[in-house]
């Protein structure tokens, strides 16, 4: 196991039997791509093997940063050596950079393949640091590599390879979900779309309550679109974009999850200004929430749903059947708004631009929808939000268990 340094290299050696074995040394100059030159030989006689774990496969053979690691824009890491512990089988690793990299990782055991390799590891990039969450769902050694590149670089290059040991793994039903970007929580890519001041800079978010909201500030130019995703999705009636519902403010935007069943969601952030037409995609979160939560989902929404629009009451998209529920929505440049269901209501606008007004749901089975006009001289009415009626106790529909 070899280190390297700017003026000076460790080997520790691990023989595998009892023996007789020779290590020879082979070095050439850092910056050279000849071949590397026979330096010298040692002699090492084991008495006595040590009966221990194998090593996993290094094939860019140093452990620990590379010798020219500041080079390549990392200052420091939180972890001192090339063996890091993961005692309950999580470990933080951060680096902290000179200059704003990209980074990407790749995590070894023997017993982990490349899709579960994958759903171990959560990477975040700011403008002074990279932090990569690692989950170990088996005990023994692991390699995590680390490979870094400028943000306008074309190539990622090995910069640092640090030996993992876990002494109790995490459960694998914890993992981190499929999919997630190298850009995970606030941080470069978040800053470069014009969003700023995040109520969660961490990736990870962990809920009791099973919701969460997540707010940015944003430049008027800039719309926001967010995705929720779950790799396996036990018994949730609706689709898990009606769990997510995005409100654009003056200057913040507001992303509020609640979730149906419990585990591990990828929430996915979008972004795009006036002058594109296609959404990017800015970062991901992760949110943890293992307490058996039963949110109903937000309204149904339409195109019409954007910026200044709020919905106030009632924040469930499922209204319980033959009841009377209090509408109070703002609809900016609204000229009318009305609710249609088994009938027609007319919502009062009111001094503080809120849209009210009591709306009886009638039978399960009624969808409820909210639509405006935009015009005086507009002829049709435009949907903006859609509400089921269903059967069942207040509870069941409203509240989480």
């Amino acid at each position: 196991m070899m280190t390297v340094s700017e003026n000076n290299m460790t080997i520790r050696v691990t023989p595998p039997a009892e023996g007789l074995f020779d290590l020879m040394i082979f070095a050439r100059h850092a910056d050279s791509q000849d071949p590397y030159n026979w330096v010298c030989s040692y002699q090492i006689q084991c008495l006595e093997p040590r009966n221990g774990e194998k090593l996993p496969e290094n094939p860019f053979h140093f452990w620990g940063l590379h010798q020219k690691v500041r080079d390549f824009g990392i200052k420091e890491s939180s972890h001192k050596g090339e063996l890091l512990v993961a005692p309950q089988g999580t470990l933080l690793l951060t680096l902290q950079t000179s200059r704003p990299l990209l980074a990407i990782y790749e995590l070894t055991n023997k017993e982990l393949d490349a899709a579960l390799s994958k759903k171990c590891l959560a990477a975040q990039a700011e403008e002074e640091k990279l932090s990569c969450h690692v989950l170990c769902p088996f005990k023994g050694y692991y390699r995590l590599s680390v490979f870094v590149k400028d943000l306008g670089g074309s190539t990622f290059r090995n910069t640092a390879n640090f030996l993992i040991r876990c002494l109790r793994p995490i459960n694998q039903n914890e993992l981190f979900p499929s999919g997630l970007s190298m850009n995970c929580g606030s941080g470069i890519s978040s800053n470069s779309h014009g969003l700023s001041n995040p109520s969660h800079s961490s990736p990870i978010i962990t809920t009791k309550l099973g919701k969460c909201n997540i707010t940015f500030h944003t430049p008027a130019d800039v719309e926001v679109t967010a995705s929720l995703s779950k790799d396996r999705v036990i018994s949730t009636k609706y689709p898990l974009e009606r769990y997510v519902l995005v409100t654009h403010l003056r200057t913040k935007v507001s992303v509020c999850i609640v979730l149906p069943e419990s585990g591990v969601y990828k929430v996915g952030l979008f972004g795009r200004s006036k002058d594109h037409k296609d959404f990017a995609h800015i970062c991901d979160y992760v949110i943890r929430c293992f307490s058996d939560p039963s949110w109903p989902p937000f309204p149904r929404v339409y195109s019409l749903w954007s910026r200044g629009c709020v919905l106030l009451e009632p924040r469930t998209g499922v209204l319980q059947e033959q009841s009377w529920v209090r509408f109070r929505i703002k609809v900016p440049k609204a000229y009318q708004a009305v609710i249609l269901g088994q009938e027609k209501t007319m919502l009062q606008q009111m001094p503080n631009v809120v849209w009210e007004g009591d709306v009886f749901t009638g039978a399960a089975g009624t969808q409820i929808k909210l639509a405006a006009k935009f015009s005086q001289h507009c002829p049709s009415l435009e949907v903006i939000l859609a509400f089921e009626v269903e059967g069942g106790s207040p509870d069941s529909l409203g509240c989480s268990r």
